[in-house]
């Protein structure tokens, strides 16, 4: 059983003081290609954390990770998964526990990240109802062309990571707008004070030029 834990005010100056979870390993799904091979979270001192996430001796069982963020303030904006994804079953997302984790977020603005397949059909589907019922699933994406794939599909919006330099908003090849994250370019811009992320009907991809001490090769990647 995967462990969770939620920080609720996060010391990331990026993210900005809003509550943050952190998923077990075990929900990353292989398919992903920065599992081990780039990941920002497998940098110190994230790593760590999570690291004892995912060995449980940090965190709580999904029931009580969703009774926290049920308790959280109305209109609550959080983050979840600053390291993770949302639980699956062999690459096939658990329709059912990201349907009691959207319950749970009811009049909060939660929002998160997913690298899971999209050409699977239950994760197409689990994906737009958590959208649909109030949490933002973005869809990640390693390269622009991916972006405009995942942008095609309509069940959610969608971000692409971009070479670490990269600064200036741009056009893709099918003509959809990417920004560049405002917190990568603006200073005292956060998650906390941006909420771009949080919005899921926006129709602008969102770029993270690649971070961590990785980044050369998640930007190698990117450029592909």
């Amino acid at each position: 059983m995967s462990n969770y834990h939620l920080s609720l005010k996060s010391k990331n100056a990026k993210t900005g003081p809003i509550p943050v979870s952190t998923s077990a390993r075990s929900t990353c799904p292989t398919t992903c290609t920065l599992r081990g091979a780039g990941c920002y979270a497998d940098d110190f001192p994230l790593a760590i954390h999570w690291n004892e996430v995912s060995n449980g001796t940090r965190g709580v069982s999904f029931t009580e990770f969703c009774d926290a963020i049920a308790a959280l303030p109305e209109a609550q904006v959080w983050r979840h998964n600053q390291a993770g994804d949302l639980p699956h079953n062999d690459g096939v997302i658990d329709s059912a526990a990201v349907r009691d984790l959207v319950t749970a977020n009811a009049g909060k603005r939660g929002f998160t990240y997913t690298h899971h397949d999209m050409s699977v059909s239950g994760n197409r589907s689990a994906v737009k109802r958590a959208n649909d019922g109030g949490l933002t699933v973005n869809l990640s994406c390693d390269t622009v062309a991916q972006a405009d794939s995942a942008k095609s599909l309509g069940i959610g919006p969608v971000v692409v990571v971009v070479p670490k330099d990269t600064r200036e908003n741009f056009k893709t090849p099918e003509g959809n707008s990417v920004v560049i994250c405002p917190a990568a370019t603006h200073k005292n811009v956060s998650c906390a004070t941006c909420k771009l992320c949080a919005w899921s009907q926006r129709d602008v991809i969102i770029a993270f030029p690649a971070h961590g001490n990785k980044r050369k090769l998640v930007s190698i990647k990117a450029m592909a």
